[in-house]
């Protein structure tokens, strides 16, 4: 027989934007910030130069510019704007994270584009692809865990999360293919890359996620449901 062990829980923030600064460990929290959030842009430069296909959140934005006669950017920032009044009912606090989400993550961006060399032949391709799905997922992790509110787009995971009792992969994971649904049936274009990153980003944040909480702050967590048992043999 076999009994069942279920992993500890995952403990995410949800402090106000001024129990943000005072929680302490500011000089880890800072830098982990900035340092995630620029991460999170070049893994999205890796993904975008791999050319196999565009994140969920990016086939949607695609989508409504058939329908919208304005930018891509301008898209992305509306519908930034309506995810963000979707954590009203969630009860998330955006905060200093939330805001740099929007000019560090563009930024690196554009310096990861400018930077990476464009692969040459599909086995590179696919390499850049994965490693950038993988740094994604960790990046996300590791500027979540900074306390400092998380962008729009995973601040609704994370809303979802405190609130159903799921599991932050079942959470992201579900969001990434309905938005990829949505986009899909709005004329966005889809990859190999597409899918992987929506079934792959979800489990990756979960498995990040513990390594990138800063421990020991000041304030009001709440904790999310426990991870999936694992049986043990005994």
């Amino acid at each position: 027989m076999s009994r069942i062990r279920r992993r500890p829980r995952i403990e995410l923030p949800t402090l106000n934007p001024i129990d943000q600064l005072r929680a302490g460990r500011l000089v880890r929290r800072i830098p982990q910030l900035y340092a995630g959030l620029f991460l999170f842009g070049w893994s999205m430069a890796m993904m975008i130069k791999a050319d196999l296909g565009l994140p969920p959140w990016d086939v949607l934005h695609q989508g409504l510019t058939h329908y919208w006669p304005i930018s891509f950017g301008a898209v992305t920032i509306i519908v930034g704007a309506v995810v963000l009044l979707l954590w009203v009912p969630l009860r998330q606090w955006p905060g200093m994270g939330t805001v740099s989400n929007v000019f560090v993550v563009g930024v690196a961006v554009d310096i990861g584009i400018w930077a990476l060399p464009t692969p040459h032949g599909m086995a590179a391709r696919i390499a850049l692809l994965l490693a950038g799905v993988i740094l994604n997922g960790l990046a996300g992790a590791v500027y979540i865990g900074s306390a400092f509110g998380a962008g729009p787009r995973d601040g609704l995971m994370t809303g979802l999360v405190q609130r159903t009792g799921l599991s932050v992969r079942v959470i992201r994971t579900g969001i990434e293919l309905a938005v990829l649904g949505v986009g899909f049936l709005l004329g966005g274009t889809v990859g190999v890359g597409t899918v992987l990153y929506a079934v792959g980003i979800g489990p990756l944040v979960q498995l990040f996620l513990p390594y990138g909480l800063v421990q020991g702050l000041i304030g009001r967590t709440s904790a999310s449901a426990p991870r999936e048992a694992d049986p043990v043999p005994g």
